[in-house]
């Protein structure tokens, strides 16, 4: 979740939501965590490493360790923003920073499984994985785009927060294929979603 300033408008999407409603349970371990001296984007790092360390498991087919190690990460995924903003200190080059790792946490999943599927030439579930990471990618980058050229993006059923909810159940019932294949297809149409939806706003400035 990005450290970023806390938005004026109404939640709009499924992350939008969550936050709020967590915000009561987040700031009380941010709180902890900011009077032990870490910083933001420590959480952001920790992060990381985590989504690493369950790759390497994903890669050698141990799918329910590599969910659970996941799951445990949710926690610290959430509080690096929490903590920027009780210091006070969310920042533009905070918020970049941490888009950017979740991006790397992502792609790194996707990366575990596409080793592991190659080491058993299973080639369908490769290309699968890839159209899932592809999409998962694309959903993310479209909005960013979207909102640097002015227009809003957030559309959509599948954003990160969603895909999650797809990745870490399936990983740790050991059917990793299904939520991939809910990815890819889903992550997809999401991001002609928002393709579309900045087009239609494109069309409505250019007729004014």
């Amino acid at each position: 979740m990005a450290q970023v300033v806390e938005p004026k408008q109404s939640p709009k999407t499924l992350t939008d939501h969550i936050r709020v409603l967590m915000k009561g349970i987040l700031d009380p371990i941010g709180a902890f965590f900011n009077r032990l001296g870490i910083l933001p984007n420590t959480m952001t790092l920790l992060g990381l490493v985590g989504h690493a360390i369950s790759a390497v498991f994903l890669a050698q087919g141990k799918m329910l360790v590599g969910g659970l190690v996941v799951l445990m990460m949710a926690p610290v995924d959430a509080l690096d923003g929490t903590m920027a903003r009780l210091r006070g200190e969310p920042s533009h080059f905070g918020a970049f920073v941490d888009s950017v790792t979740d991006r790397y946490s992502e792609l790194v999943l996707f990366l575990g499984l596409i080793i592991h599927y190659t080491l058993q030439s299973e080639w369908t579930n490769v290309i699968v994985v890839y159209l899932a990471a592809a999409g998962s990618i694309l959903v993310s980058y479209i909005r960013g785009r979207a909102e640097a050229l002015g227009y809003d993006a957030k559309v959509g059923i599948m954003t990160r927060l969603e895909r999650y909810f797809v990745i870490v159940p399936t990983l740790i019932l050991s059917i990793p294929m299904i939520g991939m294949w809910i990815l890819a297809v889903m992550a997809n149409f999401t991001a002609l979603q928002r393709i579309l939806h900045v087009r239609k706003q494109a069309h409505a400035e250019m007729s004014e």
